[in-house]
């Protein structure tokens, strides 16, 4: 009888110098808002408003695994190798000046952003929203990739890519928005007003903010198992069915606080 040999499976491609860097920095930006936690375990103060340690920790864990997430899933992502690179740099790049501004305010003790009250602190809330002007263009270039050609991976995976991605671009909309919003009443005298206006949108754009990881990591998750590709992405659908649904809960929520 015949022998039907099997194609050995292909190793594993190794991390490129970039991204290690990225995933190197990703860490380091959830170990600052690690150690920022015990910080305000120590020194106390509010953890809500404009002045509070809640910033540098929530902004820390929230781009550090942020930029993990996006090195980890763009490599599904079909795209020029060396444009990856470079957008993933400048995410990089950008994730520490954000987290580096709002970290370096909250030290001072006063708000990071909307903040016009001295040159310095304008330079810095300037910085922080130009720097979210970057963020915004580096994530919707990858999410078009994403749209563009089919992502690769296992069965689910292209699903979850496309949807993380597609949810995240409501979280960079809500960004926006809190920024535009915050902006226009500080230049109008309002400035009290202006820190408290982004609370409505916080809970859609924290929960828009990560279906790029949780998303993809339950696609890769499910290939570990035994079940079929077909009980695979049924499940991706549904738990995408669940997120969206999440996402209108909050922005609904948003519209009716707003």
């Amino acid at each position: 009888m015949p022998t039907t040999t099997l194609a050995p499976t292909p190793p594993k491609p190794s991390l490129r110098p970039a991204e290690r860097l990225c995933l190197a920095t990703g860490a380091l930006l959830v170990l600052s808002g690690s150690l920022h936690l015990l910080v305000f375990a120590v020194d106390g103060g509010p953890w809500d408003g404009p002045v509070s340690w809640r910033k540098p920790v929530t902004f820390g864990l929230s781009f550090g695994l942020t930029l993990i997430a996006i090195t980890w899933v763009t490599s599904y992502v079909r795209m020029e190798a060396g444009r990856r690179t470079a957008l993933l740099v400048v995410f990089a790049a950008d994730c520490v000046l954000e987290v580096g501004g709002i970290t370096l305010q909250a030290w001072r003790r006063v708000p990071s952003h909307l903040d016009m009250e001295t040159g310095f602190d304008t330079a810095v809330s300037m910085m922080l929203a130009v720097g979210g002007g970057i963020l915004v263009v580096v994530l919707t270039a990858f999410a078009v990739a994403s749209f563009r050609d089919r992502p690769t991976g296992p069965a689910g995976m292209p699903l979850a890519v496309r949807s993380g991605f597609a949810i995240l671009l409501v979280a960079l909309a809500s960004g926006a928005a809190m920024i535009a919003r915050g902006v226009v009443l500080t230049r109008t005298g309002h400035q009290e007003a202006a820190y408290h206006s982004t609370a409505p949108l916080k809970p859609l754009h924290g929960v828009s903010l990560h279906a790029v990881l949780v998303l993809p990591a339950l696609a890769w998750l499910l290939s570990r198992t035994g079940w079929s590709h077909e009980a695979r992405r049924r499940i991706v659908w549904g738990a995408v069915g669940l997120y969206t649904a999440a996402v209108v809960a909050a922005g609904v929520q948003a519209v009716l606080t707003w």
